[in-house]
């Protein structure tokens, strides 16, 4: 049986949750006479979540609160846009003689590759225009986007979509349309988001445990992370963006060349001595007790 790549308004049952268990939760919620998409909300939740994450751990990573938010000023509208180019130019033929559903982001189709490259290009320009170091923001950027994912892949949930193919596996999603045909598939969606928050919590855990060694290594962990992960649950998949034709899978392509990448990358620093004084928590820190020294002290 072939499987549509959404099935909006389908109920969505769990059998593992028992025959009780149906929900079919509407796309769109109403505010103030507003109809809005749900898919929107929660991806603002994301957002909030990550920004008030960020925004309380940036002295841990010799930032301001201000460069927090002057980074997100520059990211965030970079992580849509190319999220969205990233989409529109691997799947072109849905919007081919549609020119402005390319803007109705809102229906769905992001793709969190184009998030990363976006967003990292993004904070490049800043950090040089600004003259700062890019490790730091990367690193915490990158706990950032863990919680963005893990909360933004519900927003697939209540959209119908993002999902994989048919299974019996002990978690599997059945999806019954108006018909009441009932198709049981792998949830993707929850895979990577519980996926993320793994990877969210033992990321968590290693920026408080004193052993980063320099900036840019967290970043540099979160590609392995997510890299490795996407590789099996983009396989999955049956929304999968293909390059150009071909029969190669985009986001699992970049996610096994990321993963490699950034495990020889960690090798090769594993291997070269790091001065954790030379942290820009480190720097930021020292300097702090400096400017604050008695005047006869600095003499």
């Amino acid at each position: 049986m072939e499987i549509a790549q959404s099935m909006p308004g389908a109920t969505i049952t769990f059998p593992m949750l028992g025959d009780g268990f149906a929900i079919g939760p509407s796309n769109t919620y109403s505010l103030w006479g507003l109809e809005l998409h749900w898919y929107g909300a929660i991806i603002a939740l994301g957002f909030l979540l990550a920004y008030l994450y960020v925004n309380r751990r940036s002295k841990a990573f010799g930032l301001t609160q201000d460069n927090i938010i002057d980074m997100l000023l520059c990211a965030v509208p970079a992580a849509v846009v190319g999220s969205r180019l990233y989409y529109v130019v691997f799947n072109y033929a849905l919007f081919r003689g549609d020119f402005w559903s390319i803007f109705k982001i809102w229906e769905g189709g992001l793709a969190i590759y184009g998030v990363v490259i976006g967003a990292v290009l993004a904070v490049w320009i800043y950090c040089r225009v600004k003259k700062l170091p890019i490790g730091p923001f990367l690193d915490i950027g990158g706990l950032g986007l863990l919680i963005g994912q893990t909360i933004g892949r519900w927003a697939n949930f209540i959209n119908r979509e993002a999902f994989g193919g048919e299974t019996d596996i002990f978690c599997r999603m059945g999806l019954t349309d108006a018909s009441g045909n009932t198709v049981y598939v792998h949830p993707t969606f929850l895979y990577e988001s519980v996926w993320n928050l793994l990877g969210l919590l033992l990321l968590h855990l290693f920026s408080k445990s004193g052993k980063r060694r320099y900036d840019g290594q967290l970043f540099v962990m979160y590609l392995a992370w997510y890299g490795f992960g996407r590789i099996f649950i983009e396989g999955l998949r049956t929304d999968s963006l293909y390059l150009f034709g071909t029969g190669l899978r985009v986001s699992q392509l970049l996610a096994g060349i990321s993963c490699f990448a950034a495990l020889v990358f960690l090798a090769i620093n594993g291997s070269i001595p790091h001065d954790p004084d030379k942290l820009l928590m480190n720097t930021a820190a020292a300097e702090g007790m400096e400017a604050a020294a008695p005047e006869e002290e600095k003499d």
